[in-house]
């Protein structure tokens, strides 16, 4: 088949997390399965305009926010391109549309619903209450409107559910859950002697940083030998807040601040550490909390959708139901307080994550898209 895909952002995108890495790796499982595969996304400065990476062809037009639907539906339309068999069309807050022009087939491909992250977007005032205020209103409706007869792939129960309250039939929606790429690290690697917390991801408001850094103050104040590590990139505006406001909670000599590693030193930390703190305020599936679990570091994190998919409670991790600070940092020191149990739920998570692997997402993925266009 020959393989479209609408995606905001793409590999390499300074700001690609964890949907970008998924759409990736199934783009690269249908290239190996013997399908042609080419990618419609953003352009970010020092990128090149078209290019191959993996086999999947790899173009790249207008800003993230927007500009790139408009670009994406100007390309398809009037742009010298082959006949696709198939089109995915990515949702990040804000679709590709393609109901609206695409004739051919159409398999929509979601990792989590906006909802509360409107709210939290980065644009200065008052230009930020324009998606808090529109987003809740507008999303729903967008769903109703245009997809309601689209195949949806998505990564998490959690999301299923969300996708048929806003009125996409269950029967439309299969779950594929993400895989990861598991990194062998050294055997003799042992957990730092001081008890670590790490938080890893995007730097950034609906990420939970900021509850992290709260909680990380009451650890501290709980008298327990504490030290807390931040590892992923930000904004550097972004970046020295953050850090101004480890200084401000009186934490500054007990906080490390990272920034982006390689893979390989990201298992390494995560290895080192005894937890993962993961207070984010909605996820699709969570892909660190089961790269954390497959060496043995338990996750604590919010009752959210797709945290709750990806961590088993008590098992593999802790879910809080209180969204606060204070109820991660309790749940922090109770579970570092058991050794028995620690080492119970550290065994549980490294056998949690042999669930996961991209050659079995990939798998299903071509099941689905092959059906897709087979109807």
């Amino acid at each position: 088949m020959n393989i479209l895909i609408f995606s905001w952002r793409g590999p390499g995108h300074p700001n690609a997390g964890g949907a970008e890495i998924s759409t990736h790796e199934h783009a690269k499982g249908w290239v190996k399965a013997g399908h042609q595969v080419t990618l419609f996304t953003s352009y970010y400065h020092g990128a090149k305009r078209e290019e191959k990476i993996d086999g999947v062809t790899i173009i790249r037009e207008g800003r993230q926010f927007i500009e790139v639907q408009l670009k994406a539906f100007k390309w398809f339309l009037f742009a010298k391109h082959p006949e696709f068999d198939l089109v995915v069309d990515e949702f990040h807050g804000i679709p590709f549309f393609t109901p609206l022009y695409v004739r051919d087939k159409k398999l929509a491909f979601i990792h989590e619903v906006t909802g509360e992250v409107w709210g939290l977007n980065p644009w200065s005032r008052p230009f930020n209450l324009i998606p808090k205020v529109l987003g809740p209103i507008f999303e729903p409706l967008i769903f109703k409107l245009f997809y309601k007869k689209i195949p949806f792939m998505t990564v998490s129960e959690s999301t299923k559910k969300d996708l048929i309250n806003f009125g996409i039939p269950g029967k439309c929606i299969t779950v594929i859950n993400n895989g990861f790429d598991k990194y062998n690290t050294e055997n003799n690697l042992s957990k730092e002697k001081k008890k670590t917390v790490i938080f890893l991801g995007a730097l950034a408001k609906d990420k939970g940083i900021e509850e992290a850094l709260k909680t990380f103050s009451i650890l501290s104040r709980s008298g327990g030998n504490f030290q807390f590590w931040i590892v992923g990139k930000s904004d550097p505006k972004y970046l020295q807040f953050l850090k101004r406001q480890s200084h401000r909670l009186n934490i500054n000599t007990k906080v490390r601040f990272w920034g982006f590693v390689s893979q390989k030193e990201k298992f390494r930390l995560l290895k080192r550490s005894h937890v993962l703190i993961h207070p984010a305020i909605r996820e699709g599936w969570g892909l660190v909390v089961i790269e954390a679990a497959s060496v043995g570091t338990p996750t604590v994190a919010f009752n959210v959708p797709g945290l709750r998919d990806s961590v088993i409670h008590d098992k593999t991790g802790i879910i809080c139901k209180d969204q606060s600070p204070e109820s991660l940092a309790k749940a922090i020191i109770n579970l570092l307080q058991g050794s028995v149990k620690y080492k119970e739920m550290s065994r549980s998570a490294i056998s949690w994550s042999k669930n996961f692997s991209w050659e079995k997402a990939t798998k299903s993925s071509l099941k689905l898209i092959e059906e897709v266009v087979n109807y």
